[in-house]
């Protein structure tokens, strides 16, 4: 192919004017998303995690407090570099909603924008190929939905990529020279990103790993000691960051990670129960409920053709996105293999395969140009694959993000309010989903789900055991859905006293609505 303006080497204006494209893209769909949500009920956020992130938020930015309850530290933020990025917006005094998608739609520009330049490097001489690439990840609607959500995912992903470039960086040794210096100070920003990736999610640690195993086997460097200065500098840049984050987090909580994914992993058991093929099946089943499904074939087309393009000493380095996004997939089929919410802690491994569609598509539809039927066929394919994300991006507005808000609006926010105006704040309250009633009725909680309770993790699937519990703490309320009640609804210890009666819910395949009760036991917790 003739190389074209759209090489690896684009002019300053050329790259600012494909940027400035992509932030006004990723803004409109984040933008459309919260419209939607608006259309349907209210703005707000998917799910009810986005509110913990919230709570943790508004207290350590109004209150300098690392706390979900205040004056009770705890480590239930599995993203704390996020939830402390949000505090930002409470202490200057922004809407918890114009904050979070602002910086939603910086972490999808952020993500686009760096897919540019690796798309450029895995495809130099493509036609509009930066460009191309940036645009199906501002338009991809589950990574809109994850901008839009309130929560860390999209950050994640935006940081995942910028570590991908960074070790990239290894690639070159004339542009890139291999002084002592310069390879520590290189592998020091790939460690600084990493931490970051760490702090945003735990589970970022293995990019890291894995970006040094694939430049040592890449051969990158050419002797051992120069691997060393870079590796080093990765190590270092690493530690300066998370050592004291964790040794801040274990004088106030006692802990070093965040406790909610020893709780949901304790939760989800049953779900690891079913053979492993299974559980890869479904993960990616949900993640391929959009355009994905149609660039596939244009993804396996892309990666073949990077393998046979570039020799051994770039081919495994130039396949760290692919690493990293089956060794991700494969973390969660292993400990948490949860495809409801869209697939959401499985999302991060759209982008690194985005990253091979369009160069995938370019050459298809430019080889299969000189006989009719394969010219038919790939093109009708990529055109189909390119409307197929706006399709998409409407029904993920609506069905899929308007939707979720709604429910979260008429459920747990609903609830949560009630809560606020007609339980008392200093009575104990039981409740599965913590994060609505902590930012809207922050009051002591117990909570069923093991996030900021921990004690409850060895006992979260047994019934009974969860009733004693409750009250043995002496717990006087209790707010669940019906599936995370552990009681039958006729058990004479649990008195109902607030339902909210919205359709949505059941609309959704729920078993009921978000409901409270009384609580009244004996002294040996037995109906009274």
């Amino acid at each position: 192919m003739k190389m074209t303006s759209e090489s690896i080497n684009l002019t300053p204006r050329a790259k600012r004017i494909t940027d400035s494209i992509l932030f006004v893209v990723c803004a409109l769909n984040v933008l459309v998303f919260v419209f939607a949500a608006i259309q349907m009920n209210a703005i707000g956020f998917p799910l009810d995690d986005s509110w913990i992130h919230q709570t943790y938020a508004r207290n350590l930015g109004l209150y300098g407090e690392w706390a979900f309850i205040r004056g009770e530290t705890s480590a239930a933020s599995t993203a704390p570099l996020y939830s402390a990025l949000l505090a930002i917006g409470h202490a200057i005094g922004l809407s918890p909603y114009v904050w979070a998608h602002t910086l939603g739609i910086l972490s999808l520009f952020a993500a686009a924008a760096v897919s540019v330049r690796l798309a450029r490097r895995l495809f130099p001489t493509t036609p509009f190929i930066g460009l191309g690439t940036g645009l199906i990840i501002a338009t991809s609607w589950h990574l809109v939905w994850a901008a839009a959500s309130g929560m860390e995912t999209m950050q994640f992903m935006a940081l995942s990529l910028a570590i991908i470039a960074y070790t990239w960086h290894e690639i070159d040794p004339l542009k890139h020279p291999h002084q002592p210096q310069r390879l520590f100070g290189r592998g020091a920003w790939v460690g600084f990103l990493g931490a970051l990736l760490y702090l945003t999610r735990p589970e970022g640690i293995g990019l890291v790993g894995l970006a040094g195993l694939l430049v040592l086997l890449s051969g990158a460097h050419s002797t051992r000691k120069s691997y060393l200065w870079w590796a080093s500098g990765v190590v270092i840049g690493f530690m300066m960051i998370v050592i004291p984050f964790s040794a801040l987090n274990y004088a106030l909580t006692g802990r070093i990670l965040p406790t909610t994914a020893q709780a949901k992993i304790a939760e989800q058991a049953a779900l690891r129960e079913e053979f492993i093929g299974i559980r890869y099946f479904k993960l990616l089943l949900t993640i391929s409920a959009g355009a994905q499904f149609l660039w596939y074939p244009m993804i396996i087309i892309g990666i073949w053709l990077v393998w046979r393009r570039f020799d051994s000493s770039k081919r495994w380095l130039l396949m760290l996105p692919l690493v990293w996004a089956f060794a991700h997939l494969t973390l969660y089929a292993w400990r948490l293999p949860a495809p409801y919410q869209h697939g959401r802690y499985v999302m991060p491994i759209l982008p690194p395969l985005f990253l091979f569609g369009y160069g995938g598509m370019y050459y298809m539809v430019d080889v299969a140009k000189e006989r009719m039927l394969p010219r038919v066929f790939s093109r009708v394919l990529a055109l189909s694959a390119i409307l197929a994300i706006f399709g998409f991006l409407y029904i993920g507005a609506t069905t899929g993000y308007g939707r979720d808000v709604r429910i979260i609006n008429t459920e747990m926010v609903k609830t949560a309010k009630w809560i606020s105006e007609n339980l008392p704040d200093d009575e104990l309250l039981a409740v599965h989903d913590i994060g609505a009633v902590g930012y809207y009725a922050p009051r002591p909680i117990l909570d069923l789900a093991g996030l900021i309770t921990p004690e409850i993790v060895p006992i979260i699937l047994d019934p009974e055991a969860l009733m004693e519990f409750i009250c043995e703490r002496d717990a006087q309320w209790m707010m669940v859905f019906p599936e995370q009640r552990p009681a039958p609804a006729d058990d004479p210890r649990l008195e109902e006293v607030y339902r909210t009666n919205e359709p949505y819910t059941l609309e959704a395949g729920r078993a009921g609505n978000m409901t409270v009760y009384r609580l009244h036991f004996d002294e040996n917790c037995q109906a009274p």
